[in-house]
C-alpha cells in the first residue's frame, strides 16, 4: 500500500501523533515547560488550498506536474517556519512545476531547456532542508520556477566488494539504501535525523550530519568520488581513497546545495554491519561537567558511536532523567569483537571528573540489535530523536514555536560560549514570547570541540509565530558568530543562514564561489538565492 506525504509538515500523514498525544503534549507544556495560552493550529484542507498559477512550461523536454498537492509538498521545507505557513494555508512561492526526471538524459534536457529560457530549477530531494534550501522566495523575479524532484534516480546501481564501496544514485533515500546493502552485510552507516525521508544527494548537497558523535560524523567522510550535471557539461571526480593533487572537485561540490550542479550519482565508503552494541549512560550535576566527560572522552581516541550530552531540560524532553541532572550517553560498536573493553574505559573517564552510571544502566553488551538495543535511558532517547520530528509538528499544531539551531565550538572556549549563546536564547524567548524554554544537548565531539544544539520551545502568537521565531534566530545567530563558532554543524546554509554564512567565511573566497557559479551556471539558474 502505498502510504500518502503530508503537504503541510513531517513525514507521512498515517505516522503523525493523533489528538491524544497533542493533549498530552499540552499537558507537558503547561506544567513542566512554562508553555501556555496555546493557539491551536488546524491544517488548510487540501482542496482550499491556494496555489499562485502555473506559469507557461510548454515545449518541456520531459513530463512535468502541475497538481495542487504536488506543487504544496514542493514549496516548503520541513523547518518551523515552513510547516507554520503550510498549516495556514501559504504557499505563495510554490514552484510552478514538478519536474522527475527518468535518467541524467532527461535531466540535461530539462537543464539544457531551462537555461535556454531562464528558468529557475530548484533541486529536490526527500524536502528535509530547515534552511530554505528548496523554497523559491526569488519567485517573482524569474519567468518560472522547476521543482526538481530526484526520486525516480534512485537505487544501488553498482557495489564494490573488495574496495568495500558502492554507486549509488542520488535520489536514493536512506530507509532503501540501508534496505539494498543489508544483504551484502553492509551499510553506509549515515543516519541523520531526517533519515526516513531524505536523499544521499541531499546529504551530499547539504554536507549532511548523522547520528554518530565521532569518527564518521558528516557525509563527507563517506564520500570517494561524485557525479554532477551542470548547465555546462558534466562533472565527475575520479575514485580514490585519497589524493593530494590539487583542490578537490569533490570538496567545492559538498554543500554548494544544488546551486553549482545537480548530483546525479556518487561512490560512497561502506562499513560492515556492526554485531556488538554496548552502551551506558551517566548523570552529571550539571551540562559542564558532563561536556567535560565527553571532552576527555573524545580525546583518548575511543571513538564511541554515540557519546552524547543532554542538559537536565533537554533529558526532561526526551524522557531521560527527571529535569534536575544532565546525563551523558555512550555507546560503541563492534564489527569483529565486543567493545566492552572501550566503553569501561570511557565510563572510568567520565566517573573521574563526577559522572554516576544512572541507576538501571550498568553497561551492558548487546549482539546484532541494531534496531532494538534494550529500554534503557539511551534507547529511549534515540527512539524519541527519530520521532521528534512528527512531535514537533504536533507542538506546532498547538500553537507553539518549536525549532532548534545548532553551531560548534572549539573545547577551550565551549563553556563561556555555551553560557553566552543560551542566555541569549533564553532572553530573547522571554522578550519576544513573554515565557518559553531553551534546552541544549551536544550532540558530536571531536578532538578538539564539540557541536552544541539548541531547542527553543515557547507560546506563539496568534498569527506571529514565524516573525517571532525569525527575531529569536536572528538574535542567537549574531551571538554565535561574535563568540567564535558558526552559523551551522551540520543544517546547511540555505536562504535561512545566508546572511551569517556570508559574514563567517572570508569575503575572497565568497567571490570564488561566485566565479565558480559563473562558470558553470552562467545564467543563475541553478537554486538561485543559497549560499550567496
Amino acid at each position: 500500500m502505498t502510504r500518502s506525504l503530508s503537504y503541510w509538515g513531517w513525514g507521512f500523514e498515517d505516522a503523525a501523533i493523533d489528538e491524544g498525544a497533542r493533549q498530552k503534549l499540552a499537558m507537558l507544556l503547561s506544567t513542566q515547560m512554562d508553555v501556555s495560552n496555546l493557539s491551536p493550529r488546524v491544517p488548510t484542507a487540501v482542496d482550499a488550498l491556494e496555489l499562485p498559477a502555473s506559469r507557461d512550461l510548454s515545449g518541456a523536454p520531459i513530463t512535468l506536474s502541475t497538481a495542487p498537492v504536488d506543487r504544496a509538498r514542493h514549496t516548503h521545507g520541513q523547518a518551523f517556519r515552513d510547516v507554520v505557513r503550510a498549516l495556514e494555508g501559504d504557499f505563495s512561492v510554490a514552484p510552478d512545476a514538478v519536474a522527475r526526471p527518468a535518467d541524467e538524459t532527461e535531466l540535461t534536457a530539462l537543464l539544457d531547456w531551462c537555461d535556454a529560457r531562464s528558468i529557475a530549477v530548484v533541486p529536490f530531494g526527500g524536502g528535509s532542508s530547515v534552511v530554505g534550501g528548496v523554497e523559491a522566495r526569488f519567485r517573482d523575479g524569474v519567468p518560472a520556477v522547476i521543482s526538481l524532484d530526484l526520486e525516480r534516480l534512485s537505487g544501488v546501481k553498482e557495489v564494490d566488494v573488495t574496495s568495500r564501496a558502492a554507486r549509488i544514485a542520488a535520489g536514493t533515500f536512506g530507509p532503501d539504501l540501508e534496505a539494498e546493502l543489508a544483504p551484502q552485510g553492509l551499510t553506509l552507516r549515515h543516519y541523520p535525523q531526517s533519515f526516513e525521508r531524505s536523499t544521499l544527494g541531499g546529504w551530499l548537497a547539504t554536507r549532511a550530519g548523522g547520528h554518530f558523535a565521532t569518527l564518521y560524523t558528516h557525509i563527507d567522510d563517506m564520500l570517494e568520488s561524485m557525479r554532477v550535471v551542470t548547465p555546462r557539461g558534466v562533472i565527475e571526480s575520479r575514485r580514490l581513497p585519497a589524493s593530494g593533487a590539487g583542490p578537490s572537485p569533490d570538496r567545492l561540490m559538498l554543500g554548494s546545495e544544488g546551486s553549482l550542479g545537480i548530483i546525479t550519482e556518487a561512490w560512497m565508503r561502506l562499513q560492515v554491519r556492526p554485531k556488538h552494541k554496548v552502551s551506558a549512560t551517566l548523570a552529571f550535576p550539571d551540562l559542564y561537567a558532563a561536556a567535560e566527560a565527553a571532552r576527555l572522552v573524545a580525546q583518548a581516541a575511543l571513538f564511541p558511536t554515540n557519546c552524547r550530552v543532554l542538559d537536565a531540560n533537554e533529558a526532561m524532553i526526551n524522557g531521560v532523567g527527571d529535569g534536575q541532572r544532565s546525563f551523558l550517553l555512550l555507546a560503541f560498536e563492534g564489527v569483529d569483537a565486543p567493545r566492552q573493553p572501550w566503553l569501561d574505559r570511557a565510563v572510568a573517564i567520565a566517573a573521574s571528573v563526577g559522572g554516576v552510571v544512572a541507576k538501571g544502566q550498568a553497561p551492558q553488551p548487546t549482539v546484532e540489535v541494531v534496531a532494538d538495543e534494550g529500554d534503557d535511558a539511551a534507547q529511549r532517547w534515540r527512539k524519541m530523536f527519530l520521532r521528534a520530528p512528527y512531535l514537533r509538528d504536533g507542538l506546532v499544531r498547538l500553537g507553539a514555536i518549536t525549532e532548534t539551531f545548532e553551531t560548534a565550538v572549539l573545547w577551550c572556549d565551549f563553556p563561556d560560549f555555551h553560557r553566552k549563546v543560551k542566555a541569549a536564547a533564553t532572553d530573547a524567548v522571554k522578550r519576544i514570547c513573554g515565557s518559553g524554554l531553551v534546552s541544549s544537548r551536544i550532540t558530536h565531539v571531536y578532538p578538539d570541540g564539540a557541536a552544541p544544539y539548541f531547542t527553543v520551545i515557547a507560546p506563539a502568537k496568534p498569527g506571529g509565530g514565524v516573525a517571532q521565531w525569525d527575531e529569536i534566530k536572528a538574535a542567537v545567530s549574531d551571538v554565535l558568530l561574535a563568540e567564535g563558532g558558526t552559523i551551522t554543524h551540520h543544517h546547511a546554509v540555505g536562504r535561512d543562514h545566508r546572511a551569517w554564512a556570508q559574514r563567517q567565511r572570508p569575503p575572497l573566497f565568497t567571490a570564488m564561489l561566485r566565479a565558480a557559479k559563473r562558470e558553470v551556471d552562467p545564467h543563475g539558474i541553478l537554486n538561485p538565492g543559497v549560499l550567496m
